[in-house]
Formats: C-alpha cells, structure tokens, sequence
C-alpha cells in the first residue's frame, strides 16, 4: 500500500484543485449574461440559421478532421517505433515504410483533389 500512497495523494490533489477551481469560479467570475453569450460560435464566423431538420455542412470541415485524426494516430505508432527502433531491425524498418506508405497514399490523394485549400 505504501507504494500507491503518492498515486493516491497526487490523485486528491487534482481533483481537490479541480474541484476548488470550479466552485471559486461561480463565486468570482462575472455575472453579467446576454444574448450574445448563449449564440453558437463558429469559428469567428457569423453563424447562419440552420433550415428546420439540419442542413448541409461543407465536406472539408469533415476531411480536416479526419485527416487531424489519422495523423494524430501517425504519431501515435511513430513515436514507440522511433524508441525501440534498433531492436526491431530491418523488420521494423520495412513494416514502418508500409504504415507510411499505407498513409502517403491517401494524403497525395486529398492533396491532388484540393482537399487542403480553403476557399
């Protein structure tokens, strides 16, 4: 049990800080509400009414996150390799050329449609 002490001790701290965080805000921060304040945000964009059943968003806003997502988990797998890369030899080698490989495919494909450029 003495070896999880400071797990547990460090564990209070954080939620004890969060905690404290949360309440002190309602207390200290400002109480002044508009209707400005509970519109949607996009992005720094006046939001436009949405028709009754929902509306169509534009394709990239959905490939931009999916691209962020598939890097994300590039780096995800690259970073474990790079650490262990002189045990797994040539092996390791080929199978990391095939992951990015499996990768590079895709992005030149976005790429070459204009996928990455904004309006």
């Amino acid at each position: 049990m003495n070896v999880y002490t400071p797990i547990f001790v460090l564990g209070a701290l954080a939620f004890g800080f969060a905690a404290f965080s949360v309440v002190i805000a309602t207390f200290t921060g400002p109480k002044r509400y508009n209707r400005a304040k509970y519109d949607a945000y996009e992005c720094g964009i006046e939001p436009t009414p949405q028709p009754m059943g929902g509306g169509r968003f534009p394709v990239k806003y959905y490939l931009t996150a999916m691209m962020f997502i598939i890097f994300d988990i590039e780096l995800v797998f690259l970073y474990p390799w790079a650490v262990a890369f002189d045990q797994l030899g040539a092996f390791g080698l080929v199978a990391m050329m095939l992951f990015l490989l499996n990768l590079a495919v895709p992005y030149v494909y976005e790429w070459r449609r204009g996928g990455l450029e904004w309006d």
